[in-house]
């Protein structure tokens, strides 16, 4: 999977809640059941009864799997659960999980171990959901005894019918059927966020990278059709949202299964234009699958943000081959220069793994002429760890885990006088900022720009939410800084 954001979030009691079309099972051939259903906004833990049974989600991973916790909790609230803030006060404790990397995996098998003399007998519910579900199965029982559910993504539309299985006596319950052409839609989700929100438009991967294990734990790429995505879409908007983020493992590889026949620029351009959106963005994208109907898009549509993150993953033909990335150094530098000739400043963000199977330092040394050929604006970078159930797992993991520490601060430290070189350029330049939080100590507001560069600012906690303009006033390798240029 191309992944550049790695966290752990849990989940927030106080969300709101959009309750979305009702949705018929054959996802391939159905129209919407239209515009029946309004929009619900209100606090997550709100007006369930005080008897309600309760439950928690920590979430592990990337956006996609912060926006399947958010439809796994409607999901719920839809059975009558009420959402509570912490593990202790829940009767269904849920963990959704990644395994891009081992120590993502290492992080859910810890905190359960901190749970297994406590809850073993407590009456709780312990689900393992998302990647490490899918990727250990039914081996997660023998590691962690207190857990009774075991769920894999592709498995969701699921939840509800594994639950109620487990509370009528069936003391281990599993969802691991990667036979699927359905994506995931829930009449409620909730929303995490106040102002941002996601849209899942695809799901599963056909690629094959040879690293990877999305295509083993989430399964064959299935979209979804157009017409919910666009009135999911208009209702978040009517909620209020004012920025959207369409995800995927590959989200240009989009490809409308409805009679519509929307390829991903089109869904984009439809999405674009519905009125009172302010901002719209989209990630993964694949190289393979880039075009410059993209570039031309986001030049025609202010409200596509001017951001793409194409992952490369590495400089190197060799490694590229090996990696079974499907496309060579100079293909995705064919890319770049789309990119980069495009009448509107588009920044560019990327993933790259160092220490792969037979990288040598020429290989490396070819990474590192990549950064300053593309002159990123962020790199997510990693060392490269052995997953289970891939190719390379066959492969001879020859790059020892000390120099793999030192290739990958070599390519940061790269990789930061980049950065600094290029926001120190932005110096005196103005953005719109959509204002995301606030630092009382400092009093200092955070936020980010179109092209997704942070900016701190002066601001107040009241702010959050709002736009408005910045001036450039310093810079640093990770983030800006400004004053308000508008009237205050």
């Amino acid at each position: 999977m191309d992944q550049a954001l790695v966290q752990i979030q849990p989940a927030q009691a106080a969300a709101s809640l959009i309750q979305t079309a009702n949705v018929p099972e054959n996802l391939s051939t159905r129209e919407p059941s239209g515009a029946g259903n309004p929009v619900a906004k209100h606090p997550a833990s709100g007006e369930a009864s005080a008897a309600a049974k309760t439950f928690y989600i920590e979430t592990f991973g990337c956006q996609m799997n912060v926006h399947d916790s958010e439809k796994v909790a409607g999901a719920l609230f839809a059975k009558g659960y009420r959402a509570v803030s912490t593990h202790e006060a829940a009767d269904l404790i849920l963990y959704n999980t990644c395994s891009i990397r081992e120590k993502a995996a290492q992080k859910v098998f810890s905190r359960l171990g901190a749970f297994k003399k406590r809850y073993r007998e407590s009456g709780k519910i312990i689900g393992v959901l998302g990647c490490v579900a899918q990727q250990e199965g039914e081996r997660i029982f023998e590691r962690a005894p207190q857990v009774s559910l075991v769920c894999g993504s592709a498995s969701y539309s699921r939840i509800s019918e594994l639950i109620d299985r487990i509370e009528r006596g069936e003391p281990r319950v599993t969802g691991l059927s990667l036979d699927t052409d359905q994506c995931f839609e829930t009449e409620i989700t909730r929303r995490d966020h106040p102002f941002r929100a996601y849209i899942t438009i695809i799901e599963g991967c056909d690629k094959a990278c040879a690293y990877c294990v999305v295509p083993m734990t989430r399964g064959p790429e299935r979209s979804r059709p157009s017409a919910n995505i666009l009135d999911e879409a208009r209702k978040l908007v009517d909620a209020g949202y004012t920025e959207i983020q369409l995800l995927g493992q590959t989200v240009n590889s989009y490809q409308d299964p409805s009679p519509t026949r929307l390829n991903f620029t089109g869904l984009l351009v439809q999405v674009a234009e519905i009125p009172g959106l302010r901002r719209l963005r989209f990630t993964t994208s694949h190289p393979s699958d880039f075009s410059p109907e993209i570039v031309r898009a986001i030049e025609a549509y202010p409200v596509l943000c001017n951001h793409i993150h194409l992952p490369v993953q590495c400089g190197s033909n060799r490694v590229l081959a090996r990696m079974r990335r499907t496309y060579t150094r100079e293909d995705y530098l064919q890319k770049i220069d789309c990119i980069r000739s495009s009448e509107r400043e588009i920044s560019v963000s990327t993933d790259i793994i160092v220490g792969f199977c037979g990288e040598t330092a020429e290989d490396f040394e070819q990474t590192l002429q990549l950064l300053d050929l593309v002159e990123y604006d962020q790199v997510f970078s990693f060392k490269y760890s052995v997953r289970p159930k891939t190719s390379a797992g066959s492969m001879e993991d020859s790059v020892s885990e000390e120099e793999k520490g030192r290739r990958l601060l070599i390519l940061q430290e790269k990789q930061r006088q980049i950065q600094l070189r290029r926001n120190q350029g932005r110096i005196g330049q103005r953005y719109e900022v959509l204002t995301e939080s606030f630092q009382p100590k400092l009093h200092q507001a955070t936020g980010r720009t179109a092209s997704n560069q942070v900016v701190n600012f002066p601001g107040e906690a009241a702010w959050a939410g709002s736009y408005f303009t910045v001036r450039v006033t310093s810079a640093g390798p990770n983030s800006l800084v400004g004053m308000r240029a508008d009237p205050v």
